[in-house]
């Protein structure tokens, strides 16, 4: 540690005062970024909606869904997912590299203590020996500190916390995302269980109704009312919907073992699902607002939007190579032969170093970088106006499904009720003997088959209802200073950004 003891503690402050002036005037390079590219978002709606006369939380959408059970689930899922977990500690890397890159804006102080014995040679170039009052044998006492400090003269620290801050919030709103997905999953696996057990009902009952009728159709063979071809039909009608209910109960098991994992469980955490029931849930139009709206609440987007603000502080870092680079270093302390002077005035060093460096040439490196950096930027600008994109067709599609699943719904609904009221005149007509046993089990396995088509449509469109608030960014509350990606906003292109960049170094 070289230090100066004929710069006194005022000329460092001089120093400092002039390098303050200095750094009051400094500026950053690179572009500034405002706002997202512009994406047309359309018109709005490729197809008419309905708004609900009682609105939906998106927040909290699956309260909507009116089941203590589903609510259950996805709190707990909320609280123990591993991926969701997983996020919150990307999350907090994130946070972590954001202090540390702000980090650069403070000095670096080390702080040093020693006690040094010491021999010097009476034949060395000191003569010892001739001059008075020095001794050969020595002890050294030294206290002290060095500092650096890097003056971000061109914005080079400024860009890299801008584009650390960007990254966090890209985490979050990745976080979000997650959220959102195993909110998502959660409902879309229990809704599938809920409707493979009314399948599985509704399958069974048909089974045994198929075999009472091959049972009387035997008994009418035996008797001569019926040919072996009524016996075969019969028996292919029964193996085909018997043959059906495994595969509907292998896929009633795997919703409710996916629950478990979903939960951060056990995959067996939920099986008593399995013998529990619950009421069918109302399908109903739910209120989708305007269609550029979900921009706001889709959390993928502002991942995007974000990921492209951080790219483009990152020009600024790589831009700042190009400049001269401005360092302060100093030490002080303290340093005496006898410990108990260590800490007099006399015994006191002190020292300033400012320090100018300029990369005047290096082969092309810092240029290719800041064109690989606005190559990561147009990268991200593209990326961003893919997620706009993706989230509307993504809300499109599951407006679509739920739409038309809502109408498939009614319509297999009127089917069933029309099978019941058909079945209940034949029971009457059964009971007074206008037909036979034969004619009363064809219209209950009409009635069974009705009634499975519309369990399976109902889950269908249940699970179609999830996708929706999925597709809407239900889930979670959207900041108000989401992106918005409307046409026709002020907001600078990726043409204007790369002019921006070629032109205008932000001095």
């Amino acid at each position: 540690m070289k230090r100066s003891p004929n710069l006194r503690p005022h000329a460092a402050g001089t120093a400092i005062t002039a390098l303050s002036a200095l750094l009051l005037g400094a500026c950053a390079v690179g572009p500034d970024y405002r706002n997202p590219p512009p994406v047309d978002t359309g018109s709005g709606w490729t197809q008419p909606t309905e708004d609900a006369r009682a609105s939906v939380v998106l927040a909290t959408w699956w309260r909507s869904l009116n089941d203590p059970i589903l609510d259950r689930l996805v709190d707990v899922a909320l609280a123990g997912n591993p991926d969701l977990r997983q996020a919150q500690a990307r999350i907090r890397e994130a946070r972590a590299l954001r202090d540390r890159a702000a980090g650069d804006y403070a000095p670096v102080v080390d702080a040093s203590g020693s006690v040094t014995r010491r021999r010097q040679s009476e034949n060395g170039p000191l003569p010892i020996n001739s001059i008075p009052g020095l001794e050969r044998d020595q002890t050294i006492y030294d206290a002290g500190f060095d500092a650096s400090w890097e003056i971000d003269l061109f914005g080079r620290t400024r860009r890299a916390v801008e584009s650390a801050e960007a990254s966090m919030q890209a985490a979050q709103a990745d976080a979000q995302a997650m959220r959102i997905s195993v909110t998502a999953e959660v409902a879309r696996s229990y809704l599938t269980l809920r409707g493979a057990q009314r399948e599985l009902a509704a399958r069974e009952a048909s089974v045994q109704t198929l075999q009472q009728t091959l049972d009387l159709v035997r008994k009418r063979l035996d008797a001569g009312d019926a040919a072996q071809a009524d016996v075969d039909t019969a028996q292919a009608r029964l193996a085909a919907a018997d043959a059906d209910v495994p595969g509907i109960r292998a896929r009633l098991r795997a919703a409710v073992l996916g629950l478990g994992v979903l939960l951060g469980a056990p995959p067996e955490r939920e099986l008593a699902l399995v013998d529990t029931s619950a009421a069918e849930i109302t399908l109903t139009p739910i209120p989708v607002g305007e269609r550029a709206d979900i921009l706001r609440r889709r959390p993928d987007v502002r991942a995007a939007e974000r990921s492209l603000a951080a790219r483009t502080a990152d020009i600024g870092v790589a831009t700042a190579e190009l400049f001269p680079k401005l360092s302060i270093g100093a030490g002080g302390g303290f340093e005496s032969l006898d410990a108990g002077s260590l800490f007099n005035s006399a015994s006191q060093n002190f020292s300033i170093m400012p320090l100018i460096s300029w990369r005047v040439f290096d082969g092309g490196r810092v240029r290719a970088e800041i064109h690989a950096s606005e190559a990561r930027q147009e990268q991200a600008a593209l990326a961003y106006e893919k997620a706009v994109l993706a989230a509307l067709g993504d809300a499109e599609r599951a407006l679509s499904d739920y739409q038309l699943g809502l109408d498939a719904v009614q319509r297999q609904r009127v089917s069933w009720e029309a099978a019941r009221s058909s079945y209940a005149h034949a029971q009457t007509r059964y009971k007074a003997g206008d037909i036979s046993l034969t004619d009363l089990l064809t219209e209950e396995r009409v009635l069974r088959d009705a009634e499975d088509a519309y369990v399976r449509t109902h889950t269908d469109t249940a699970i179609n209802l999830v996708s929706l608030f999925k597709a809407l960014g239900g889930g979670w509350d959207a900041p108000a200073s989401a992106p918005d990606a409307r046409a026709g906003e002020q907001q600078p292109s990726t043409q204007h950004l790369s002019a921006q960049r070629n032109g205008h170094t932000g001095l």
